[in-house]
């Protein structure tokens, strides 16, 4: 019987892998994106798809480590001045944003004719937005670490430090068997309080010490060990004094993020937390109880649709009086429009409470999943239906007759370095950049940078290309280089053009197109490490810069041929470790050899 309890297990453990490994690549592929794919497989082999599993919510309790997995990485990225960086929009956006749509959510309810306090609660657990699945599309888009991505971080930081006096109001709210008495629910709040205090004295000085402690084992398996101790450590503590799993290991990770071995606990957890937070969404899958929406389906679709429409109209309404323009409110609303996994945690306290009974429970579960669910698919169709808008250049100044001895096209860290010394020598720059964001910035360290596309003849033209003595094309796209020295070499060819280059093959490209001067980002940051690390081997100074001036010989010539023959041409002057040939020493040593020839033949005609 143990055997055949053990094989059905297994099964289970196959059937949700081979789910989700099946159903995240396809939904990604289309276009769909992987939470979508992960809620769709949850739905077929859920107890009301192909009826594999007939307890959901067991297997969503054990995935909610995937979420608490997944706020501890994040945790690690916000060092603790970066963080209070981020008080503004944390307390103030972020503020601004609950309290809006825990008011208007309220009257959704209050529309549907429920009483006043279960529509407060019902409404205030829609206003908890998905962390996981905002953090989880925000990750696949690659836009946490953009402006907009960070100010919705900081509005999910609020929201889950929010569910901590959302819990104490609902149990003051509470008129049943589970509401507790005041004496009570001032101990919960000492309680919770006294837990952040300790997590964050033995996040200061006991973390550390400790995972030094392990290192100097060797054991790579106990620093794995520890990393998820730590974590889920964390978030036991946070769950046992009230408050919510992932504010703890979110805690923990603030407290490591300056830490030695942050990136080494990052690599340990990121595994863990991938498959986890894809069994998270599995589980809401399978929890999506067809029979309850199936006889309360008016209801259920008028407080999805209610919910929804109401809490992004608030979120872009928000946005907009914050300052952020159309675009990202409107990004922003259909991101954060759903229900959240910490609603969950809230509807069951308001039931432990006597706000809610079981079907009003099941319900409002049902409306936050199905919201989670059409979220991925809204910003799908958002991104395929909202026409891209133009760039906001308002309060920007284009480029008009101006004249200046240098026209640098792209001001980002490689032409802010490049225009130090010539501004230090009294040259006049025209600088141009088409990062709206970015011009706007430079304005506030004493920059005046146009807003324009070096690109168009027009804003070459505007921008004094003609009267400058040099077009310095200092842009971080291989493309539009390429394109902007080709339009300048034909519209302007008595006008030098030097050029920064991506790599080797960029630069023969940029040679093609009649770049006079061209530099690889990297090859002189590179040479000046090379010698430093002869010197750190104990090579002397001078011998040194004689093998790096060799090396720049021996690169000439192999560009020279590159140009001429392709990328290949010059392979032969390359110096690999597989072969035996030393080209640069070879060099080294031959022109040390006819300088010592010189000075014989030298010696001997003095001689004579």
């Amino acid at each position: 019987m143990a055997a055949e309890a053990n094989a059905n297990d297994l099964t289970q453990v196959v059937v949700l892998l081979a789910a989700g490994v099946a159903a995240a690549p396809i939904f990604k592929r289309i276009g769909l994106g992987s939470v979508l794919g992960y809620l769709a497989a949850g739905l077929v082999v859920g107890p009301f798809g192909l009826g594999l599993f007939s307890d959901a919510q067991s297997i969503i309790h054990v995935a909610e480590l995937g979420v608490v997995m997944f706020l501890f990485i994040i945790g690690l990225e916000m060092e603790p001045s970066r963080l209070w960086g981020m008080r503004k929009d944390i307390f103030g956006l972020g503020a601004m944003q609950v309290l809006a749509c825990m008011a208007a959510l309220t009257c959704i309810g209050l529309s549907f004719g429920f009483p006043l306090v279960p529509s407060f609660v019902a409404g205030t657990g829609f206003v908890l937005t998905s962390t996981a699945i905002v953090m989880q599309m925000l990750q696949e888009r690659g836009a946490i670490t953009t402006l907009k991505g960070q100010r919705i971080v900081a509005i999910l930081l609020f929201e889950d430090l929010a569910i901590v006096p959302l819990l104490a109001v609902v149990t003051l709210l509470g008129t049943g068997a589970g509401a507790a008495e005041p004496s009570e629910r001032w101990l919960s709040v000492a309680i919770a309080l006294g837990a952040v205090a300790a997590l964050v004295l033995a996040g200061r000085y006991l973390l550390n010490p400790f995972f030094r402690l392990l290192a100097a084992s060797g054991a790579r398996e106990v620093m794995t060990a520890a990393a998820l101790l730590v974590v889920l450590g964390s978030a036991l503590a946070m769950q046992l004094s009230g408050l919510s799993m992932a504010m703890g290991a979110f805690l923990a990770g603030v407290l490591l993020s300056e830490s030695s071995f942050r990136h080494q606990l990052e690599a340990d957890i990121e595994p863990f937390r991938g498959i986890l937070l894809g069994l998270f969404f599995l589980g809401v899958g399978m929890a999506i109880d067809l029979a309850v929406i199936a006889a309360n389906w008016q209801l259920v679709a008028a407080s999805v649709v209610g919910y929804m429409l109401a809490k992004a109209a608030l979120i872009y309404a928000v946005g907009r009086l914050a300052g952020a323009c159309h675009g990202e409110a409107l990004e922003r609303a259909v991101l954060m429009a759903q229900g959240g996994e910490f609603a969950f945690v809230l509807y069951s306290a308001a039931v432990a409470a006597g706000i809610f009974d079981g079907e009003a429970n099941a319900i409002l579960t049902a409306t936050i999943i199905i919201s989670m669910v059409l979220t991925p698919l809204i910003v799908t169709a958002h991104a395929r239906l909202v026409p891209q808008k133009p760039v906001d250049t308002e309060g920007l100044a284009l480029p008009e007759n101006v004249e200046g001895t240098v026209l640098m096209i792209g001001f980002g860290r490689f032409g802010q370095i490049v225009s130090q010394p010539l501004l230090a020598r009294g040259y006049t720059l025209s600088l141009i950049d088409k990062d709206a964001e970015f011009v706007r910035d430079a304005s506030d360290f004493g920059f005046k940078v146009y807003y324009g596309d070096g690109s168009r003849i027009d804003i070459l033209h505007a921008a004094g290309a003609a009267t400058a003595r040099a077009i310095l094309i200092c842009v971080d796209d291989k493309a539009a280089a390429l394109k902007i020295a080709e339009i300048a070499r034909e519209e302007f060819p008595l006008v030098p053009i030097m050029a920064r280059a991506f790599d080797r093959e960029h630069a023969i490209d940029l040679v093609h197109a009649g770049v006079g001067f061209h530099i690889r980002e990297t090859f002189e940051s590179a040479l000046r490490f090379g010698e430093e690390t002869l010197l750190v081997l104990g090579e002397e100074a001078e011998l040194a810069a004689q093998l790096i001036a060799d090396f720049r010989e021996v690169d000439r010539e192999r560009f020279a041929l590159e140009v001429v023959g392709g990328i290949y041409a010059g392979r032969q002057l390359v110096r690999g470790n597989a072969q035996p040939a030393d080209l640069v020493a070879a060099r080294t040593a031959r022109r040390r050899a006819e300088e010592e020839a010189r000075e014989a033949d030298t010696a001997g005609e003095a001689r004579t």
